[in-house]
């Protein structure tokens, strides 16, 4: 399925209940991650992957500003943890510069206790965190789209991966 020029596609759903969703544009790519931000609850993982320039940094801006988040998201590359204050407060990963037994001694499990965490880089999760993770994997589909599928394997990534269709499903 795909959507006007300008404007992100509603969702598909191929075998094995993935949804994949097209993007044209960094401000669609930023509006999916804004249909995604009402779904989300404290203690909601997120685990974003994809190659650098894919669209995760964009799409994080787009779930800050669906939480009410005035601050402007940056990657936080050199930081390791960004937070955003909004309707919830959003906690903001980049694990691209550690090595996923690095990423066990963060102590993830309190930032999760704040809000919804949201990793770039989220296959370097520990396994524990990404057993219910909603997970989306950014694909460059030419100079500025980018085609988006989202899995998960059980509980609360499955509801948030079917919340999300249904709040694609409702704006298209």
């Amino acid at each position: 399925m795909s959507g006007s020029p300008g404007h992100a596609a509603g969702p598909e759903a191929p075998p094995g209940g993935a949804l994949v969703a097209r993007s044209a544009s960094a401000a669609d790519t930023e509006r999916l991650g804004e249909r995604l931000a009402p779904c989300l609850r404290t203690g909601d993982v997120v685990a974003l992957s994809g190659p650098l320039g894919s669209g995760k940094t964009r799409f994080v801006a787009g779930l800050a500003r669906g939480l009410g988040v005035g601050a402007r998201v940056r990657s936080p590359s050199f930081t390791l943890i960004n937070e955003y204050h909004g309707r919830l407060r959003l906690v903001h990963l980049d694990l691209y510069r550690l090595e996923p037994a690095e990423a066990e001694a963060l102590g993830l499990e309190e930032e999760l206790e704040k809000g919804p965490l949201v990793a770039e880089w989220g296959e370097r999760l520990p396994a524990r965190l990404r057993d219910e993770a909603l997970a989306v994997a950014f694909e460059t589909a030419g100079e500025e789209e980018r085609v988006l599928t989202a899995t998960a394997g059980a509980g609360r990534g499955r509801e948030l991966l079917e919340a999300w269709r249904r709040a694609l499903a409702e704006g298209a």
